[in-house]
């Protein structure tokens, strides 16, 4: 499908008062197919909710029409949704007795309960790609597990200006627009740029500045308070399709985006992406990614799996269809990985959450870099999260041993004590503290270390507490405040003890 031939949104308001009019919302279809047909669209998977809309209702004709790209039809179309003018305006294409959706479109549900719509291709919708590879190079895929998971980690505050590098179709724009007074969305593919205009208007969002380029090229040197990417940062032989091959070798893509970001981002302002890197013989994977962080930005990078290199090819290739074309030329595109993989040394591939935040700290020399794995369950949205892993970055450079210990703490909500030991022995081999919100760490900890983090509730200083702690356990208090502020420094530092400011 050109960029011609896609709809106009120019009348999409009263599209979207239809939609919503026929419970066609990520509410309604969860109700109208019951919890096992829509978490089978999460894999692919049409039939339950096909044997669930054969009725004749509006919303079974929407999500038939829309969602599961089956013909309707007419009369049942029009009942359901403004039929002429969607013809008019290229939502569907009437053929005699039956008409077809043009697009997909997703009801999607917004972090306030907004009514929203995602706009791509047909068949990119439901489920992820799903064997994208029959469609043409420039396809645009909706919304999937890697755009939510941005879209759940962007740090959500007012902010005057916002970036979306790479769109899509426009689901982080589509974020955005609810806290930037502007959007600026980029796209490599023009027809992406489109969809996206297309998601905004349905969704009754402002529209965005929507710009055709790579990277940060359509926007010159202007500046950001918030620049957000979910870029096609596969790692792959080429750049055959556009929605995952970024068109530079290995990681160069993520890493010249991570680079670059930092001359576009105000003072304060956040950059948040999604990307992969190698892991090569030789490197650790956390000074690979450091590199990248360019000057006067903090970071915080989270390497949430690994792949060896045959399962990341095997799962990109699953992706694209490849799997299901002629087994000879399977594996001749399986062997162009593995030898892609072999020249640049790569024995895995990490995939994961890449934070910057431009600080004046940070300028002057003092940055803060964590770059940590954390493969574990998180509760998302994290973007409360990684704002206060900042302000903690933040507290813990201006303070040192003895300001900690001057200072006062609470235990942060949520936090539970664990003790690990054998059935009905007396002491615990060890103690744990365990967070249930955010990102849900867990650290051992010792006697001293359970004591201080129980009774911390803002009304004594740390170091109060410690020689309490001395005297109940009948030692020495100044080599307990000696030993104590590192411990103190990574309850802090993991969000177990928050500072009373």
């Amino acid at each position: 499908m050109s960029t011609s031939s896609l709809p106009a949104s120019d009348r999409a308001p009263r599209l979207r008062v239809a939609l919503i009019a026929a419970a066609f919302t990520a509410d309604g279809l969860l109700e109208r197919l019951g919890a096992p047909a829509y978490a089978a669209l999460a894999r692919s998977e049409t039939v339950p909710a096909l044997r669930a809309t054969r009725g004749d209702s509006p919303l079974d004709t929407l999500v038939r029409l829309f969602l599961l790209q089956r013909p309707v039809n007419a009369a049942a179309a029009a009942a359901a949704l403004p039929l002429e003018e969607c013809v008019q305006d290229g939502w569907v294409v009437r053929e005699g007795d039956l008409v077809r959706a043009t697009v997909d479109v997703r009801p999607y549900g917004g972090p306030e309960g907004q009514d929203w719509f995602i706009v791509s291709d047909l068949g990119c919708a439901v489920g992820g790609a799903g064997g994208i590879g029959s469609h043409e190079e420039g396809v645009v895929l909706g919304v999937g597990g890697a755009s939510t998971t941005l879209a759940g980690i962007t740090v959500r505050r007012p902010v005057t200006s916002a970036l979306d590098v790479g769109t899509g179709s426009g689901i982080q724009a589509l974020h955005a627009a609810q806290h930037a007074t502007r959007v600026t969305a980029t796209d490599v593919n023009l027809r992406a740029l489109e969809f996206t205009r297309l998601t905004l208007a349905l969704s009754g969002a402002a529209p965005a500045d929507l710009r055709e380029g790579s990277l940060f090229e359509p926007v010159g040197t202007e500046t950001y308070d918030l620049i957000v990417s979910n870029p096609p940062f596969v790692i792959s032989p080429g750049a055959r399709l556009t929605y995952r091959d970024g068109g530079m070798g290995g990681d160069d893509l993520c890493r010249t985006l991570v680079q670059q970001a930092g001359d576009r981002l105000n003072e304060g302002g956040y950059a948040q992406f999604l990307a992969n890197w190698q892991h090569v013989e030789g490197e650790e994977w956390q000074d690979r990614v450091r590199s990248w962080v360019p000057a006067g930005c903090d970071a915080w990078i989270v390497q949430r799996e690994v792949q060896d290199i045959t399962q990341y090819a095997e799962l990109w290739l699953r992706d694209s269809g490849d799997h299901r074309t002629d087994p000879a030329v399977y594996t001749q595109r399986y062997e162009a990985w593995l030898d892609e993989f072999e020249a640049r040394s790569t024995k895995a591939v990490g995939f994961g959450w890449i934070t910057l935040r431009k600080s004046a700290e940070a300028a002057a020399g003092n940055p803060s870099i964590v770059a940590e794995e954390w493969p574990h369950a998180v509760e998302q949205p994290l973007g409360s999260a990684v704002e206060a892993h900042f302000a903690r970055q933040d507290y813990l450079r201006e303070h040192d041993d003895a300001a900690l210990l001057s200072a006062h703490f609470t235990l942060a909500e949520e936090v539970v004590q664990e003790q690990v030991g054998l059935p009905g022995a007396e002491d615990p081999e060890h103690v744990v503290l365990r967070q249930h919100r955010g990102m849900r760490r867990a650290t051992k900890v010792d006697a001293v270390g359970a004591g201080f983090a129980g009774v911390c509730d803002g009304s004594l200083p740390a170091g109060r507490i410690l020689d309490a702690i001395a005297q109940l356990m009948a030692e020495d208090p100044v080599l307990l405040r000696d030993r104590t502020p590192q411990a103190i420094r990574l309850l802090v530092e993991e969000g177990f003890l928050d500072p009373v400011r």
